[in-house]
């Protein structure tokens, strides 16, 4: 059965009950202590997000600390071979350009989007979404590199054979984040630049969007400080 609720304008509907209750709430941007389903919800998830990412680094720096064999050194590792010359993690400074740079993007994606301007925030939404995608194609070479200079996830020719286990684990498991991260941000960019959300007169997802990929961008900080330059 459904019960009757009021709105903020002081009209009476009916919203349903159980499961179908609850998705209506949600898709309504209802509130709880003030702060949106939405972003309340985003947040729950970045915080478990958090943990297991914390787990990964953590486990990678134990067992980099206990191995009894030479870690490989990531700056020969990493390092590409161009115009004869041996440059130490080029491809990585790179990346991590990309990415620093699409939170910049992302960042003015929300800033227009508050001041409803939808082409400039679909535009600067896309750039991201491209930026990130930059980012996946990068990370893609770099793993086909090592691939084909051995490396596997049980030893590679370089050193520690735990060195190539917790490299695809920690880079893919990111990877896989921003990737899923291109692909919401492309559906989100494309409902803005449709207008579905000027006629809610609600940005609000962009702001939700943005706090994933802002979190997506911290990690790697982390990544590359831990994994590339220790």
């Amino acid at each position: 059965m459904a019960q009757d609720a009021l709105t903020s304008t002081g009209e009476s509907i009916a919203v349903p009950d159980g499961l179908a209750g609850v998705a209506s709430d949600w898709s309504a941007d209802k509130e709880a202590f003030g702060v949106p389903w939405g972003k309340a919800m985003m947040w729950i998830f970045l915080v478990s997000d958090t943990f297991i990412f914390a787990s990964f680094l953590t486990g990678y720096m134990t067992v980099r600390i206990s191995t009894t064999v030479p870690w490989p050194n990531p700056s020969e590792v990493f390092a590409l071979t161009i115009g004869g010359q041996h440059i130490p993690l080029v491809l990585i400074a790179i990346m991590t350009f990309v990415l620093i740079t699409s939170s910049g993007t992302m960042a003015m994606a929300v800033n227009f989007g508050y001041r409803g301007d939808r082409k400039k925030t679909a535009m600067l939404m896309m750039a991201t979404a491209a930026l990130g995608a930059m980012f996946v194609s990068m990370q893609a070479f770099e793993w086909t590199k090592l691939i084909l200079e051995g490396v596997r996830p049980w030893g590679n020719p370089f050193g520690a054979a735990q060195f190539g286990s917790t490299f695809f684990m920690i880079t893919g498991f990111h990877g896989l984040h921003v990737s899923v991260g291109v692909i919401y941000l492309s559906i989100v960019a494309f409902k803005v630049w449709r207008g579905d959300y000027a006629r809610k007169g609600n940005y609000q997802i962009v702001e939700i969007t943005g706090l994933y990929w802002h979190f997506v961008d911290l990690v790697w900080i982390f990544i590359f400080a831990l994994f590339y330059l220790w």
